[in-house]
């Protein structure tokens, strides 16, 4: 195990350090540095622009070691607020647009991709970034069925790919060092992690209605097999239907349940239950919107996760946050932050954020935290310049999602998983295993 110091100054890089070391993609980071030089500038697309593309198009163009050559989306009308947080941002090359990523894929000079497209797209898009020899970043979650994660283990491993999930808490260095006080046994044997999460969404209704002009509807559902537009369905609330969507368990469960997982020191689980429902309003949701979900794994461990997607009263006084249980105590976190609790529940250590941003921010639809987007970039750019994995390394990132995928498995089918704790496949269920997989829209299936 690493000294705390050395891990803390790994996950808190800056953009502008260079690391010595042994490859882990199959070449030695000096002969990658002749691909990409120690001063030259990484090359990225965005792709996916509303809301938190464009927050994270100001993010990569920030970073001295980057520059965006492309900003692409299949709706025209979100360019110019991503040109303006470009150029906000003191990048003083003016980006292309482009409407069809097919395009961004082709273009030689682009180094590497982010994705900040619906969740149908992320996997897809991602294999695709890697057949054509791109790098990585994608936002959670890394698929949107388990079938999907493991195929795009395989498309970066094939190429020797940078992957990145943004899971950004994994560059977070105070809770980074809370997971290895953790570790090094501050509460003793850790066994159990309690998440969360709370909003106050409102019902949503859909209706038959016509894309736009500025909108190519039909690259905008991609792979998935074409559905009828509907309005109010497009740029947001795509989430909570199954064709295109994950619901709240993976649109932020995703990130707490990530961080459980990490200080849990846990891979696949063994058994997956979900129950909840939509249960504030009648409406056209068709995930749940208040769910409770609990994975076990092997050696006596286990995660819960409880949802609340409508009503926004706090628990243990946040919206967000996770508890970790152990033989002597607690430890409580969420943000870049860690407080440690005794049996009894007195607080015996607190370490907080050092950035006031990070004290201050409060939800934000478009960033958990600018702070730890901008070390969670980071870390992707120097992965890339020194051949080696990520924070969040694609595995990583489908570890922590697969059983998330699961419990909305079980949901739809009414009952608890079983589960292979070596790979997460699901067990005496051919029902259930209908789910592993999706259907796509002939000629959009992807191929490693």
């Amino acid at each position: 195990m690493e000294k705390r110091r050395d891990f803390i100054k790994k996950v808190a890089i800056t953009s502008a350090s260079v690391v010595a070391g042994n490859s882990l993609f199959g070449m030695s980071a000096k002969s990658y540095r002749n691909i990409i030089g120690a001063n030259e500038r990484i090359h990225m697309a965005i792709i996916g622009l509303n809301g938190r593309g464009t927050s994270m198009a100001g993010t990569f163009a920030r970073q001295k070691d980057a520059e965006i050559l492309t900003l692409c989306d299949v709706d025209t009308r979100v360019f110019a607020k991503a040109l303006k947080s470009v150029a906000d941002n003191k990048q003083i090359n003016v980006p292309k647009t482009e409407g069809d990523c097919r395009k961004v894929m082709q273009d030689k000079n682009i180094d590497a991709i982010y994705i900040a497209t619906p969740d149908h797209w992320h996997a897809p898009l991602t294999i695709m970034g890697c057949n054509a020899g791109k790098h990585v970043y994608v936002e959670k979650p890394l698929s949107h069925n388990p079938h999907e994660g493991e195929l795009a283990i395989a498309a970066a491993r094939k190429h020797n790919r940078v992957v990145q999930m943004g899971a950004q808490r994994r560059s977070a260095p105070i809770l980074t060092e809370g997971i290895q006080q953790l570790h090094e046994g501050i509460i003793g044997r850790v066994y159990y992690a309690k998440t969360w999460y709370t909003n106050e969404r409102k019902a949503t209704f859909l209706k038959p209605g016509t894309p736009p002009a500025e909108l190519n509807y039909d690259l905008w559902q991609g792979p998935a097999p074409r559905l009828a537009y509907q309005d109010g369905l497009i740029h947001y609330n795509w989430h909570w239907v199954w064709h295109w969507g994950t619901g709240e368990a993976l649109n932020n469960g995703t990130h707490e349940v990530d961080v459980a997982r990490w200080g849990l020191g846990v891979d696949y689980p063994v058994k997956v239950t979900s129950s909840g429902g939509r249960y504030a309003f009648k409406d056209d949701w068709q995930t749940p919107d208040t769910q409770v979900v609990t994975l076990e794994y092997p050696d006596r461990k286990m995660i819960m996760w409880e949802s609340s997607s409508v009503n926004g009263r706090k628990i243990e006084g946040d919206d967000r946050g996770i508890i970790f249980y152990g033989e002597n105590g607690s430890l409580s976190t969420g943000n870049d932050a860690y407080k440690v609790f005794d049996l009894k529940g007195k607080l015996v250590k607190e370490v907080g954020p050092k950035a006031k941003e990070e004290a201050l921010q409060g939800r934000n639809t478009a960033s958990v935290s600018l702070g730890m987007d901008s070390m969670h970039v980071a870390d992707f750019l120097d992965a890339i310049r020194n051949n080696r994995k990520p924070n969040c390394d694609v595995e990583i990132g489908h570890k922590s999602i697969i059983g998330m995928q699961l419990s909305n498995i079980a949901w739809r089918v009414g009952r608890e998983l079983h589960l292979d704790p070596k790979n997460g496949h699901i067990l005496n269920d051919p029902e259930a295993q209908k789910l592993w997989k999706r259907s796509y829209e002939p000629g959009w299936e992807p191929k490693v």
